[in-house]
């Protein structure tokens, strides 16, 4: 008979994802064990999580594991946890920039950082990428606001504004903003630009592919061989950007792109990757904003940028429009990236699932 744990959770929408939050003192140490625990919470393994808290979604079936930073330059340490809704897999190889934005708030309601007046600066650093995030909460009072008149496209009405500055995100899993050493490349007869800012993305025009950039999430995915074709072309990007074997691996995503229709910048299609994104992410928003500063790139060849040492980039998306600012110095290298996200707390209370010694017991049964 299975024996059941629980374990305190959180329950928070962030920015255009959901999923639980918790403490790293509350899983299991050992990161083989830990990924087990949440396979279990989650439900993975079948289409609609239905055994779990996940929401039979890539953006529902996150998670973010926060604790008290041991560095001088943090207050709070986050690892990003993308849980497979089909598979029983969990990747930590990437960040999330909307499970971010959930992270300072999380970390004032769970008392790991006190709460200033009217606001509070929270510092994160992502586990994940070895970058630094500085989160701006409205905190009137010492509470966490979550209400608000800010709106951001993909998430219906309106809550309280969540400020993020990324730092120096370069290089944020492969070491180098340009990790094949090339602006643009060629794979396949499909011309590409391989970009590590925030997050590794592999960019190609829409075009290439016999499509506007237009098109609906649900038009793109249910066009099998282009999600083929753009899935061998992902797997030799993988490879030339030092990732290794990238099949089983979130990253790096894949961006179209296609010049703007609605006043923008750039339109794109964020792929995450075996499914077309209903909005945008952040950390493929700014890796977005960092290509399109590199003039010769896929990216910065359709959406050109003015010259300058701050810029708004505005990316269209299926959901509306993502903005990222960007800061560079003189020599032209981008010191920080922003953008404005929003986060709900949810609920907040215990999740029961399968005692982890028991699962691991069945599946070396099984083995």
């Amino acid at each position: 008979m299975s024996k059941l744990a629980s374990i305190p959770c959180t329950l928070m929408r962030g920015g255009t994802s959901r999923g639980p939050y918790f403490l790293a003192d509350d899983l299991p140490g050992d990161p083989a064990q830990r990924d087990l625990a949440l396979i279990r919470i989650m439900g993975a393994g079948h289409p609609l999580e239905i055994d779990g808290i996940g929401g039979g979604n890539p953006l529902t079936s996150k998670v973010a594991i926060v604790s008290r930073s041991r560095r001088a330059n943090a207050d709070v340490d986050y690892l990003f946890a993308q849980v497979s809704v089909a598979e029983r897999l969990v990747d930590t190889r990437p960040n999330c920039g909307n499970m971010l934005a959930g992270v300072g708030p999380f970390a004032i309601e769970s008392g790991l950082v006190p709460a200033a007046d009217p606001e509070t600066v929270v510092r994160i650093f992502n586990v994940n990428t070895g970058k630094a995030i500085e989160a701006v909460i409205e905190t009137p009072g010492g509470l966490v606001r979550y209400d608000g008149a800010t709106w951001i496209d993909g998430v219906p009405g309106t809550a309280a504004p969540i400020r993020l500055g990324f730092l120096d995100a370069a290089g944020s899993k492969t070491g180098a903003l340009l990790p094949t050493g090339a602006a643009r490349e060629e794979i396949e007869g499909v011309e590409v630009s391989c970009v590590d800012m925030a997050m590794p993305v592999m960019f190609a025009l829409a075009a290439a592919f016999g499509k506007t950039g237009e098109e609906k999430p649900a038009e793109l995915d249910a066009d099998t061989a282009m999600m083929q074709r753009l899935e061998r072309i992902r797997l030799v990007a993988g490879q030339r950007m030092g990732l290794g074997d990238v099949a089983r691996s979130v990253i790096p995503k894949m961006v179209l792109v296609a010049p703007p229709r609605r006043g923008g910048t750039v339109l794109a299609r964020y792929f995450m990757p075996w499914s077309c994104h209903t909005a945008f992410a952040t950390t493929g928003g700014i890796c977005v904003a960092a290509a399109a500063a590199i003039a010769d790139s896929v990216v910065g060849r359709t959406a050109p940028l003015p010259p300058g040492p701050e810029i708004d980039v505005r990316i269209e998306h299926p959901s509306g429009m993502l903005d990222v600012a960007i800061s560079r110095d003189a020599s032209g290298t981008i010191r920080r990236a922003s953008v404005i996200r929003t986060a709900r707390l949810l609920f907040s209370g215990r999740v029961f699932f399968e005692e982890v010694a028991e699962a691991a017991s069945a599946a070396a049964a099984a083995a």
